[in-house]
């Protein structure tokens, strides 16, 4: 029998004293997707111009590619608000597609050569050329394909007025900044103790185009058809190694047990030589293709599930951020997307996580010892490569213990945490979302990458027609829908304004780009 994870005490204080605060919570999400044309292939075109600049737009950039928008939801206490928003800045970029698609799944489409996945362009400021730089040099390290794989993530806090309760309650002395950063520090180490549930329910990626392997070998994959390869009982090859992954980044540890040690690995890993990297070359001809040869280029080379955040200043560096003023919310990267919902993420995957991280906060977070983090990180490449597996065993504590078992106690755990949030919104969605998944958990095969698979066995198509079929099928609903005008005056408003700051910030450079990136480094 597995021993309950829920913290009583701190579950009681927040149902009796804070439960105001769970209604409001604060939630944003992140949505990549490639832009596809109707032959399959990715899209050659620019970032369109009517979309704004990819540099300042505050809703819609673009991540690695020209061809890879990125939309972004404002921060919302409303749980349905950021879904809302995801339909809309959707609808608005179908007015200008030109045929294309956004792509429904989170691997890509047909690939062909490694120089034809277009990097992304932030125009002529210094701040425009790091950014296209950092891709040139992600290319360089890992491939351009690797960057072309799609997700979602998910941010996630709660309101400023919750802590200064929840730190008298816990009875500690250190200023609030310190005490919120340790708690969130806290649910990250809970997430990484159980994140493996998300790619078990939610993971949607357990077949891949033929392309993107490039004539590599992959153990653990199988022949599927002439085009498609598929695991077995992959849940997201996403999340596996044939998805992210930096082998460099085995040669440094990231500690999740107190802030300053968290930013201290990261600033010594954007300042520590790879040998490799320095094979590369930095500038070479006269051309830049890296920031550094460093392990890290900047921070957010470091593929994290989870990630520690704070909004940053103009010119600001994560880490520093970070030390400025702490944790301000955290960042779920561990989502596919949702092939089966237009948007990328459905209702019940928020209302999931909403009571999923509340549930990491709510219990004790011992600090994360090199062996525990090994039993976290192999756990989860077990879910995301054999996930769907009938038999599947997890480690727990040095004993394998049923992931069908495990899965039951956190979810009983999650339920009062459920119950709570519902009755502090007056709603039933909460428990309702655990009712969702619950049969997934006796029934792999009605988990997100087990309806994938039934659905792409019964059209018969493979990978590439499958995926392109749901694609075009958001794409003709959206274009029928009627669009919300007055966003999409606010999206056209900010598309303009954003190209005129993206002008401004132009002009307004004083230094040359060796300069810039020597005082960004400083």
């Amino acid at each position: 029998m597995l021993k309950p994870l829920l913290d009583a005490s701190a579950f009681a204080f927040v149902k009796e004293q804070q439960s105001n605060a769970l209604t409001r919570l604060n939630r944003g999400i992140e949505k990549e997707s490639l832009r596809v044309t109707p032959d399959g292939y990715l899209s050659q075109r620019p970032h369109p111009e009517t979309w704004g600049s990819a540099l300042t737009n505050s809703y819609l950039t673009t991540d690695y590619s020209e061809a890879l928008p990125e939309l972004i939801t404002p921060v919302s206490k409303d749980p349905a608000a950021p879904r809302r928003w995801l339909n809309d800045i959707h609808q608005f970029m179908y007015q200008d597609m030109d045929g294309e698609v956004l792509w429904a799944g989170s691997m890509p489409c047909i690939m062909t050569k490694e120089d034809e996945v277009p990097l992304a362009d932030y125009g002529s400021s210094n701040v425009g050329q790091m950014k296209h730089v950092y891709r040139r040099g992600l290319g360089y390290r890992y491939g351009r394909y690797m960057q072309t794989i799609a997700g979602v993530h998910y941010n996630f806090s709660l309101p400023d007025d919750f802590w200064p309760a929840y730190q008298n309650y816990k009875n500690t002395n250190e200023d609030l900044s310190s005490f919120i950063s340790k708690e969130y520090l806290g649910l990250i180490r809970n997430y990484l103790r159980y994140c493996w549930v998300l790619p078990y329910f939610f993971g949607a990626s357990p077949a891949i185009c033929k392309s993107f392997m490039k004539g590599r070998a992959g153990s653990l994959l199988e022949d599927y058809s002439d085009c498609t390869l598929m695991g077995k009982h992959a849940t997201s090859l996403r999340m596996s190694d044939l998805g992210y992954q930096n082998n460099a980044q085995s040669k440094f540890t990231i500690c999740h047990n107190d802030i300053n040690d968290y930013i201290d690995a990261l600033e010594q890993a954007i300042r520590t030589p790879d040998e490799f990297y320095q094979e590369l070359g930095v500038k070479v001809d006269g051309e830049y293709r890296q920031l550094n040869a460093n392990l890290l280029q900047i921070e957010n080379e470091y593929y994290a599930k989870i990630r520690p955040k704070r909004v940053i200043h103009s010119g600001e560096r994560p880490t520093l951020a970070l030390k400025r003023g702490g944790v301000e919310y955290i960042e779920v990267r561990s989502l596919d997307l949702n092939p089966f919902d237009p948007v990328g993420i459905s209702q019940y995957q928020i209302d999931f996580l909403d009571v999923f991280l509340l549930f990491c906060l709510l219990q004790e977070s011992k600090d994360l010892s090199q062996r525990e983090n090994a039993e976290n990180d192999e756990n989860f490449k077990r879910v995301v490569n054999f996930g769907r597996k009938p038999d599947l065993h997890l480690l727990m504590h040095n004993r394998s213990v049923s992931l069908k078992e495990v899965a039951k106690n956190i979810v009983n755990e999650m339920l009062p945490v459920a119950e709570l949030l519902n009755d502090a919104n007056q709603t039933k969605a909460y428990t309702e979302a655990l009712d969702k998944i619950k049969p997934m958990i006796d029934d792999p095969e009605a988990t997100l990458s087990g309806q994938f698979m039934q659905q792409l066995k019964a059209t018969d198509k493979g990978y590439y027609n499958f995926v392109y079929q749901l694609s075009d099928g958001y794409k003709k609903e959206f274009l029928k829908q009627p669009i919300n005008q007055i966003n999409r005056h606010l999206f056209a408003e900010e598309a303009t304004a954003s190209m005129q700051k993206q002008k401004e910030i132009e002009a307004n450079d004083i230094m040359t780009f060796e300069q810039y990136l020597e005082n960004y480094f400083k």
